[in-house]
Order: C-alpha cells, then sequence, then structure tokens
C-alpha cells in the first residue's frame, strides 16, 4: 500500500498500536480470551465480569485479517474449548471470569460471529476444522432458530427450547455478514440461497418503505428506530451480495437509506455520524459511536458514485483526528467533541480491520 494514500495513517496506527495492545495487555493469556474492555491510559483490563464468545470471534477475525497466524491459532482454540455447548450444541454467550458457562443463552449475534470468524480464519489458514464449523453452525441456525417468514429468532433458551428474542435487524445483518464470507470460503452454493432467502425476509419486514432504511425493529413495531451506522453498513453489505438478493429490492433500497442517513445522520461540520434517528430524520440519539464512523468509511470507500467518494479524503482525516489517540481510540464522543465513553472494548477492532480493509 502506497505510504501517501489517506489511509496509511489509519493502518499504521492499527498495526502498531490497536494489533500490540490486544495481543498483550488486553489479553489474558491464563484464558487464552480478550478482556471485555482496557482503560485508554494505561491499558489496564477493566474489572472482569464476563467474557463473551462474540468477543473472541471479533478478534479471531481481527488476528486472521492480519494474518497473525500464532494468536489466531490461539483465539480458535479457546472460542471452542471455552464456549461451545457440547450438551445442547451452539455456542454459549458468555462464560464467567473462572472461565465457567455464565449467561448459557443461545444468542443468533454470537452464533452468526462464530460463523463469520471461522470463514475468514478457516481461508485464511486453511483450518478445516473451523470449515467445519462453518457448516455446522450455519445448519444448526438454520434448524433451531428459524422464526417465521423466513426469518431468524434473536435468542433461545440454552436447550432451544423457548424464544426469548424474536427477529432484530442487527442478528440477521450480521448472519447475511457471516453468510457471505462463509460463501466466499468454502464456495458452497447452498449460502447463495441462504443469502437470498434472508434477504427477502428482511425486505419484507425491515425496510421502511418511504426512506429505504432498514429499521432495528419490525416496521410498525413500537419504539422503532434508524441508525445512520446501520444503514452505512447494509449499504457495503448489499453492494457485496449483487446477484444474490433476489427480489429483495434491496439495491434500490439501501442506495435512498444511504443518502436518508447522510442527509439526517452525519453533522456536515465535523462528520461526525449520530447514533439513532426517527422515521423522519428527527435525531433520537446524536453520540457519535466509533463503529458508525467506520461504516460510514466503509460506505463511501465502496460507493458507486465517483462524486460520493470524492468526499472519503477529507472524511480519513476528520475520523483520524476526532477518534483516534496515541494509546488507542475514543469509542464514544458528544457532538461537541468531548469523550462520552473512554474505555476501550474488544469488540471495536472489528470495526476499525472491516473498514481500513476497504479503504483505497
Amino acid at each position: 500500500m502506497n505510504a501517501s494514500t489517506p489511509a496509511a495513517s489509519l493502518r499504521d496506527h492499527f498495526s502498531q498500536v490497536i494489533l500490540p495492545l490486544w495481543r498483550g495487555a488486553g489479553f489474558n493469556a491464563a484464558l487464552r480470551l480478550p478482556y471485555e474492555a482496557v482503560t485508554p491510559d494505561d491499558h489496564r483490563p477493566l474489572p472482569v465480569t464476563r467474557y463473551r464468545a462474540m468477543a473472541c470471534a471479533r478478534q479471531l477475525f481481527v488476528f486472521s485479517l492480519a494474518n497473525d497466524s500464532a494468536h489466531a491459532h490461539t483465539l480458535f482454540d479457546a472460542l471452542r474449548h471455552t464456549f461451545e455447548d457440547r450438551r445442547h450444541g451452539g455456542w454459549f454467550y458468555s462464560v464467567g471470569p473462572d472461565g465457567a458457562p455464565l449467561d448459557t443463552t443461545k444468542d443468533l449475534y454470537t452464533h452468526a460471529f462464530v460463523v463469520f470468524a471461522c470463514s475468514v480464519y478457516g481461508a485464511q489458514f486453511g483450518n478445516r476444522d473451523a470449515l467445519g464449523i462453518v457448516h455446522s453452525t450455519s445448519a444448526l441456525i438454520e434448524e433451531r432458530f428459524a422464526a417465521r417468514d423466513g426469518l431468524f429468532n434473536a435468542a433461545l433458551g440454552d436447550d432451544f427450547r423457548s424464544v426469548t428474542g424474536t427477529p432484530l435487524q442487527n442478528p440477521l445483518m450480521h448472519l447475511t455478514e457471516a453468510w457471505l464470507a462463509a460463501r466466499e470460503a468454502t464456495r458452497d452454493a447452498a449460502f447463495d440461497s441462504a443469502v437470498t432467502r434472508l434477504a427477502e425476509a428482511i425486505a419484507r419486514t425491515f425496510v421502511h418503505a418511504p426512506t429505504g432504511c432498514i429499521a432495528e425493529l419490525p416496521v410498525g413495531a413500537e419504539g422503532n428506530r434508524v441508525e445512520p451506522g446501520h444503514q452505512f453498513e447494509w449499504f457495503y453489505l448489499v453492494s457485496r451480495a449483487k446477484g444474490l438478493l433476489g427480489n429483495s429490492g434491496l439495491d434500490e433500497a439501501m442506495s435512498r437509506a444511504f443518502t436518508f442517513a447522510q442527509q439526517h445522520g452525519v453533522d456536515p461540520s465535523t462528520g461526525g455520524v449520530a447514533a439513532a434517528l426517527d422515521e423522519h430524520g428527527g435525531m433520537l440519539d446524536a453520540t457519535q459511536r466509533i463503529w458508525a464512523q467506520t461504516e460510514y468509511l466503509r460506505a463511501l470507500a465502496t460507493h458507486n458514485d465517483a462524486a460520493v467518494r470524492e468526499a472519503l479524503p477529507q472524511q480519513i482525516e476528520r475520523f483520524r483526528e476526532r477518534f483516534l489517540h496515541a494509546r488507542g481510540w475514543y469509542e464514544c464522543k458528544t457532538p461537541e467533541g468531548d469523550v462520552a465513553r473512554a474505555d476501550m472494548p474488544s469488540t471495536t477492532p472489528y470495526h476499525l480491520a472491516t473498514a481500513y480493509a476497504a479503504l483505497p
């Protein structure tokens, strides 16, 4: 990569600050798991109450993408030995400070990230066990999490018999991401049809027709909201799924959703992306979370309109100045630029890595 590109400083920061942090101070070598979060100044782990399978899977993705085979192998082994439920199948949501199962909920978000991370890890290092998990966990999702109209429940009891969370946008988005990665890793056409069915189901249930936005709850649900960051994230995923969208109309919808999110959810003076809007573009939560900023970068970088992409260099610089610092990053800021959350979660490097991979 040309060192003069606008994104070069972001990638340098990632390789010189972020990756060493999560190999070192942010990693519990005894349990072989990343801590949930560390302090911004001296990188001390926050008091430990749990370790989540999703956090381990996200870090597995990060170090696989970075081609750090040693740390990726460690994380893969820890994921299997710590979070796999050998009694009921699937994966625990979390374990306690001692590594024993804590929250045994069967969570779709978690299972999607297991599929996603194992797809990338398995493809990167030729690990057949990981690709086996991709197939077995995907089959389990289709069988156990299935809900009405082609959707999947967000959460089930530990034995999969009770529904504790009905379909939600965010887990379904990450399941789409996971199956796109699985398709690339395995070349199994079954994932093509799985993505198509899921895209059509999401379009029927979550797309707000006037704006094209994908809402957090099924359209018409009380207390619904639109998150600009998720519109940008969906914009990228839909662009990757070209040819697999069936009759969903998601490509046209997400083109409109990008415009809506940019117009109502991005501060024109700072480039900060707000957390949540109502369906008319009114502000519900003006907090600027770092993950939403990274999704805006990725959407800009992969937009098919050259005029839209022209905003990318300036947005990269705004992001670097506003959200990165010498010891890491600012997780959340107010619109005025004050730090709203200073600790650094182990889940955030996933967002940094996905965005940086898409930048020119």
